[in-house]
């Protein structure tokens, strides 16, 4: 029998999952245990502080230990100046950005497979009846809990310091991210890195810093001896792949470029130097329109930058194959349609277990908490962010489901100004849909939308909630591919 997605520190040692809480020394250090000598940068040195990939793994690691996220993440200093004029509230997000970045001779210390290690050691050592892989999404850490498995990501990403850096100068920034890439490739072939400048999702610091979303090409080996020695006997392997496009500038061999990002709430075309949304965005950012010169693109519809590569899939497959386990795989068009789909996964699975299922938590980015979800009795809705186009696709999916008696709304302020954002009333509309209780993160709400809020407050109000308990029993993977396969076509879901 599977075992359930609760068993509070089975093994014995919780102290072992990395907290997110510790503070960040000077960029040359290196924390001390976490590294041998000699032996590169430690993975929580690498991985972007707050990235979601990394936040997801954390949170689902802890659920798996059977504890909240109380210890995840901190204010960041937007949080300190919610009401400052904008130049000083961009000065001082880009003076913390600045000293958790990795330096341009860091780069050079990365290895990829000190990044999977970190990953996989944050689980549990015990056996599992399978694991979910793929591209980050909260909807996914939430389906990993309820089968009681580990989730891994297919990359990470990593923020590299850009002293001379513009906001409003993508070529400048495609030229200092190529040297990047290529001191990174130099010892992580197995590696495709998508540099992504996008001032409406990151603001000013697109002018501070190079971000690199960087994607294995194969399974990394730390991931192979994890499902090697982690996965009970036939166990199945979930791969859940975003198949969102975008277009894509082929730098080189293991170097791409896009400008913009879908998780921007924006289409390409509002990137071109006419858009009147980039000119907003711009100047929100301290940029200027007149000076946006993006490069030529080589590819109209690439993957984008959380996509799954095919040598990835393709090593997986070949993995499973080997040792006798079957690889399903799950194509979303939108992250709504798999948040959807989870959501109405959730109902369903807790009213099996004789609960009522009409308690929503809508959530957003990194305010999550999938322990206290299912301790609770909860069904989560995530949107990928406070976009207009994220939180759309909830009140779409709430007109067309059965009513929920509460909906708690955690809207996660994105710390920055957009015209792609949702404003609060479009927030509350969302918790308006609950027949008896209507509840919006009033911190949350504060400073809405270039404050910041850590994960734990996620955890401080899902702890409010009256315990649900004993959870659900596990789910299998084949119950939950068939609701994938009756509610997901819909969805635009593609299983296989």
């Amino acid at each position: 029998m599977a075992e359930g997605p609760f068993e509070p520190h089975r093994d014995g040692k919780p102290g072992r999952v990395v907290s997110e809480r510790g503070k960040v020394g000077p960029v040359h250090k290196v924390h001390e245990g976490l590294v041998a000598a000699d032996a590169g940068l430690a993975g929580d040195r690498v991985v972007t502080s707050g990235s979601v990939a990394r936040v997801l793994v954390a949170a689902a690691a802890r659920a798996l230990r059977g504890t909240d996220c109380a210890d995840l993440g901190h204010p960041g200093p937007a949080s300190r100046f919610p009401g400052a004029p904008d130049p000083v509230r961009r000065a001082a997000v880009t003076r913390a950005a600045g000293r958790v970045a990795l330096t341009p001779a860091q780069v050079a210390d990365v290895d990829a497979e000190r990044v999977a290690s970190w990953f996989v050691d944050q689980y549990p050592r015990r056996s599992y009846p399978g694991v979910v892989i793929g591209s980050p999404h909260g909807a996914a850490v939430h389906l990993a809990v309820a089968l009681g498995v580990p989730w891994l990501p297919v990359g990470f990403e990593m923020t590299v310091h850009w002293a001379q850096g513009a906001v409003d100068r993508p070529g400048a920034a495609l030229d200092h991210g190529a040297a990047l890439v290529a001191r990174l490739l130099g010892g992580n072939d197995d590696l495709h890195v998508r540099q992504v400048h996008c001032p409406a999702s990151r603001g000013a610091l697109a002018g501070a810093t190079i971000m690199l979303a960087a994607r294995w090409r194969t399974l990394p080996a730390a991931y192979r001896r994890f499902l090697g020695d982690r996965l009970a006997p036939g166990a199945p392997v979930l791969l859940l792949r975003d198949a969102r496009t975008w277009p894509v500038v082929e730098v080189g061999q293991g170097h791409s470029f896009q400008v913009g990002s879908p998780a921007s709430g924006l289409d390409p075309v509002d990137f071109h130097p006419d858009s009147h949304a980039l000119r907003q965005v711009l100047r929100s950012a301290g940029g200027d329109a007149a000076r946006w010169e993006p490069p030529q693109v080589s590819s109209p519809s690439g993957y984008a930058e959380h996509g799954v590569e095919s040598g990835f899939e393709l090593s997986a497959r070949d993995w499973a194959g080997r040792h006798e386990r079957i690889l399903h795989r799950v194509l979303f068009p939108r992250p709504e349609g798999l948040s959807a789909v989870v959501a109405d996964l959730y109902r369903r699975w807790l009213r099996m277990a004789g609960k009522t299922g009409d308690r929503l938590v809508v959530e957003c980015g990194r305010l999550l908490d999938p322990w206290q979800v299912v301790r609770a009795g909860l069904v989560p809705y995530w949107c990928e962010n406070a976009t207009r186009r994220s939180v759309e696709g909830v009140e779409w999916w709430l007109a067309g489901s059965e009513p929920y008696s509460s909906v708690d709304v955690l809207p996660e302020p994105p710390g920055v100004r957009s015209p792609a954002l949702a404003g609060l009333p479009q927030w509350l509309a969302v918790a308006g849909f609950g027949r008896r209780r209507r509840a919006l993160d009033r911190t949350s709400a504060r400073g809405y939308p270039v404050a910041s809020v850590p994960t734990r407050r996620a955890t401080e109000v899902l702890r409010a909630q009256p315990y649900d308990l004993p959870a659900p029993p596990a789910l299998t993977v084949a119950e939950a591919l068939a609701v994938f396969r009756d509610g997901g076509t819909h969805q635009g879901l593609l299983v296989s």
